[in-house]
Protein backbone atom coordinates (compact mmCIF):
# COMPACT_ATOMS: atom_id res chain seq x y z
CA UNK A 1 0.00 0.00 0.00
CA UNK A 2 1.26 3.62 -0.97
CA UNK A 3 1.11 5.71 1.36
CA UNK A 4 0.29 9.54 0.24
CA UNK A 5 0.12 13.09 1.86
CA UNK A 6 -1.73 15.65 -0.28
CA UNK A 7 -0.77 19.48 0.06
CA UNK A 8 -2.22 21.79 -1.64
CA UNK A 9 -3.77 25.00 -0.78
CA UNK A 10 -7.12 24.84 -2.40
CA UNK A 11 -9.59 22.34 -0.39
CA UNK A 12 -10.96 21.66 -4.11
CA UNK A 13 -7.83 20.33 -5.30
CA UNK A 14 -7.05 18.01 -2.06
CA UNK A 15 -10.23 17.05 -1.90
CA UNK A 16 -10.01 16.01 -5.72
CA UNK A 17 -6.88 13.91 -5.60
CA UNK A 18 -7.62 12.36 -2.93
CA UNK A 19 -11.39 10.76 -4.31
CA UNK A 20 -8.94 9.65 -7.10
CA UNK A 21 -6.12 7.98 -5.74
CA UNK A 22 -8.53 6.77 -2.47
CA UNK A 23 -10.46 5.01 -5.48
CA UNK A 24 -7.22 2.59 -6.16
CA UNK A 25 -7.08 -0.36 -4.27
CA UNK A 26 -3.33 0.16 -3.76
CA UNK A 27 -3.08 3.39 -2.51
CA UNK A 28 -3.78 5.76 0.93
CA UNK A 29 -4.29 8.80 1.68
CA UNK A 30 -2.27 9.14 4.99
CA UNK A 31 -2.95 12.88 5.57
CA UNK A 32 -3.92 16.51 3.87
CA UNK A 33 -2.06 19.93 4.39
CA UNK A 34 -3.32 23.15 3.71
CA UNK A 35 0.26 24.82 3.17
CA UNK A 36 3.79 24.15 3.39
CA UNK A 37 4.10 24.58 7.13
CA UNK A 38 1.92 22.36 7.86
CA UNK A 39 2.85 20.02 5.22
CA UNK A 40 6.44 19.40 6.37
CA UNK A 41 4.86 18.55 10.35
CA UNK A 42 2.69 15.90 8.88
CA UNK A 43 5.60 14.58 6.78
CA UNK A 44 7.27 14.09 9.71
CA UNK A 45 4.87 12.52 11.55
CA UNK A 46 3.23 10.17 9.23
CA UNK A 47 6.63 9.51 7.14
CA UNK A 48 4.46 8.94 3.49
CA UNK A 49 5.91 7.51 0.92
CA UNK A 50 5.02 10.06 -1.42
CA UNK A 51 3.54 13.93 -1.21
CA UNK A 52 2.34 15.52 -3.32
CA UNK A 53 3.30 19.25 -3.30
CA UNK A 54 1.59 22.01 -4.88
CA UNK A 55 4.50 24.61 -5.26
CA UNK A 56 2.47 27.84 -4.52
CA UNK A 57 1.07 27.54 -1.58
CA UNK A 58 0.71 30.42 1.27
CA UNK A 59 3.13 30.30 4.29
CA UNK A 60 5.61 28.29 3.18
CA UNK A 61 6.17 27.39 -0.61
CA UNK A 62 6.46 24.41 -1.94
CA UNK A 63 9.85 24.54 -2.41
CA UNK A 64 10.92 25.55 0.37
CA UNK A 65 8.22 22.90 2.19
CA UNK A 66 10.03 20.42 -0.19
CA UNK A 67 13.75 21.20 0.87
CA UNK A 68 12.86 20.82 4.45
CA UNK A 69 11.01 17.15 4.31
CA UNK A 70 13.92 16.16 1.98
CA UNK A 71 16.93 17.58 4.47
CA UNK A 72 15.99 14.79 6.66
CA UNK A 73 18.43 12.01 6.18
CA UNK A 74 15.67 9.61 7.41
CA UNK A 75 12.87 10.48 5.06
CA UNK A 76 11.38 7.40 3.70
CA UNK A 77 9.51 8.89 0.86
CA UNK A 78 9.53 11.08 -2.62
CA UNK A 79 7.97 14.27 -2.85
CA UNK A 80 6.03 15.33 -6.54
CA UNK A 81 5.45 18.87 -7.15
CA UNK A 82 2.52 20.16 -8.75
CA UNK A 83 2.12 22.99 -10.79
CA UNK A 84 -0.78 24.68 -13.16
CA UNK A 85 2.07 26.44 -15.04
CA UNK A 86 3.38 24.60 -18.48
CA UNK A 87 6.71 26.78 -17.74
CA UNK A 88 6.81 27.53 -14.00
CA UNK A 89 10.44 28.69 -13.19
CA UNK A 90 10.13 27.20 -9.42
CA UNK A 91 9.75 23.51 -10.89
CA UNK A 92 13.84 23.76 -11.07
CA UNK A 93 14.50 24.78 -7.89
CA UNK A 94 11.94 21.88 -6.49
CA UNK A 95 14.13 19.43 -8.19
CA UNK A 96 17.05 21.35 -6.39
CA UNK A 97 15.48 20.98 -3.42
CA UNK A 98 14.92 17.48 -3.51
CA UNK A 99 11.43 16.76 -5.72
CA UNK A 100 11.51 13.46 -7.44
CA UNK A 101 9.00 14.42 -9.99
CA UNK A 102 7.06 17.37 -11.47
CA UNK A 103 3.45 16.82 -12.57
CA UNK A 104 0.33 19.40 -13.34
CA UNK A 105 -2.51 20.10 -11.61
CA UNK A 106 -4.38 20.18 -14.80
CA UNK A 107 -5.99 17.16 -16.29
CA UNK A 108 -3.81 16.00 -20.01
CA UNK A 109 -5.74 14.61 -22.24
CA UNK A 110 -3.84 11.56 -24.11
CA UNK A 111 -5.90 9.41 -26.54
CA UNK A 112 -9.47 9.01 -25.48
CA UNK A 113 -9.14 10.11 -22.11
CA UNK A 114 -7.25 11.80 -19.56
CA UNK A 115 -3.67 9.94 -18.49
CA UNK A 116 -4.36 8.82 -14.89
CA UNK A 117 -2.96 10.10 -11.98
CA UNK A 118 -2.32 7.44 -10.09
CA UNK A 119 -0.25 5.75 -12.49
CA UNK A 120 2.37 8.53 -11.45
CA UNK A 121 2.11 7.96 -8.18
CA UNK A 122 2.47 3.96 -8.57
CA UNK A 123 5.63 5.07 -10.56
CA UNK A 124 7.15 7.30 -7.85
CA UNK A 125 7.18 4.84 -5.48
CA UNK A 126 8.96 2.28 -7.44
CA UNK A 127 12.53 2.34 -5.75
Amino acid sequence: MTRILIADDQALVRDGFRAILEGQPDCEVVGLAEDGVVAVELARRLRPDIVLMDIRMPRLDGVEATRRICADPQWPGRVIVLTTYDADENVWDAFHAGASGVSSRRPRLRGHGQVPRQQGVRQARRP
